[in-house]
């Protein structure tokens, strides 16, 4: 058995919070039980124990209704996300497709059977004029009859027309945006007074600062009588 003065140390030690593992082997079996039974000292085993954390631990491993409940919960939370989603993007659809009087206007129908052969007529779509020619057959040969290579914008009199007695143009000078004014010019076709700038009969340009011929629109003929532009 060890001395009282051993057993002292080690009992001072462990009580200032210093376990030295020095004392273990100096102090006997009986000594350590005692002294690890009243809570003042640490042996070798209990320094080293392993924290219990069973009870933390599920019991039922087979129990699968959390699961079940957490999969019903994500899908409707996805569900309703998509719902969300759907009727914002109909939404910002719905505000920029174009209103009533501006789908009013993307097509213009015209009846040609009131254009007289010879003469223009001026009609308004998407908010730009547009000049309708009934062409002479004289004027007709006139157009094909021009060099294109001695055209600023060269381009063909059939590129421009799908049937050759109806010529469509937008009536926008090319220059600054400005509005020929039809049969007048040095040729014979559309001349815009405010710079300048002369036009053939074809629509094309022949002498001032415009940089490009008279622009088509989109169009085509319902009928013989009927034209549609847009």
């Amino acid at each position: 058995m060890a001395s009282r003065s051993v057993i002292r140390s080690a009992q001072k030690a462990l009580s200032s919070g210093v376990a030295s593992r020095s004392i273990v082997p100096v102090i006997g079996a009986y000594e350590q039980k005692r002294l690890a039974s009243s809570g003042n000292f640490y042996t070798t085993e209990n320094t080293y124990k392993v924290p219990d954390f069973s009870h933390y631990v599920k019991k039922d491993k087979g129990d699968d209704k959390s699961k079940v409940y957490s999969y019903f919960m994500i899908g409707t939370m996805g569900l309703l996300s998509a719902a969300g989603a759907k009727a914002t993007v109909q939404d910002f659809l719905s505000n920029m497709t174009a209103s009533a009087d501006v789908l009013a206007m993307a097509k213009v129908e015209v009846e040609l059977g009131s254009i007289p052969e010879g003469k223009n007529v001026i009609i308004k779509w998407r908010g730009k004029p547009v000049f309708i020619r009934h062409r002479t057959t004289h004027e007709i040969a006139e157009a094909n009859a021009v060099d294109i290579k001695s055209l600023r914008d060269p381009q063909s009199d059939d590129d421009r027309v799908q049937k050759p007695e109806w010529l469509i143009m937008l009536g926008v000078c090319t220059h600054l945006g400005c509005v020929p004014i039809g049969e007048s010019g040095d040729f014979g076709g559309w001349f815009c007074p405010c710079h300048g700038s002369h036009y053939d009969i074809s629509g094309r340009i022949r002498k001032g600062p415009a940089p490009l011929n008279l622009e088509i629109p989109e169009y085509s003929f319902a009928s013989d009588e009927k034209l549609v532009i847009g």
